[in-house]
């Protein structure tokens, strides 16, 4: 009966031990891994797929392009990304180079693109009489300001 017993008692102890060892918890810390992301943790071992980007646009034209719109008319243009309106200025205003995102008086559009690190945008731009000077695909990447020039097409009559 002991030798029975003591069987007994090793298997139980072989089985729970198995049984512990299969419900090991996996230690790693989740969350973002990517530095470029806009919730970057750097405690976290593995990704989650939890990543937030945003990206960023600044557009700016020359004073040739100024020259050209006020020439044709134009008094103000509006910046448009997929619909919806980003900024506007009188087109008096112009740069003599590129502006950096968030520049005083430049019009800077930042994004957000969720869980991708580019997305496609529709850029139109147009006078204050609804004609459009520019309709184009721009990308915007993640952790990155793009600058956009606008050049002056003249109006076709």
């Amino acid at each position: 009966m002991k030798k029975i017993i003591s069987i007994f008692i090793c298997l139980l102890l072989i089985g729970g031990l198995s049984v512990t060892n299969s419900c090991k918890k996996d230690n790693k810390i989740k969350g973002c891994t990517d530095k470029d992301s806009k919730n970057y943790d750097a405690s976290a071992q593995e990704d989650d797929g939890s990543c937030l980007y945003d990206g960023a646009v600044v557009f700016w034209y020359d004073q040739a392009a100024s020259t050209g719109f006020i020439a044709d008319g134009a008094t103000a243009l509006t910046f448009s990304l997929s619909g919806e309106i980003v900024g506007n200025t009188p087109t008096s205003v112009y740069w003599t180079i590129a502006p950096v995102c968030g520049d005083n008086a430049s019009i800077t559009a930042t994004e957000d693109l969720g869980k991708v690190k580019t997305h496609a945008y529709t850029l139109s731009v147009k006078d204050q009489t609804g004609y459009e000077y520019s309709n184009t695909v721009i990308n915007i990447d993640a952790n990155t300001c793009l600058q956009f020039q606008l050049l002056y097409n003249e109006k076709k009559k």
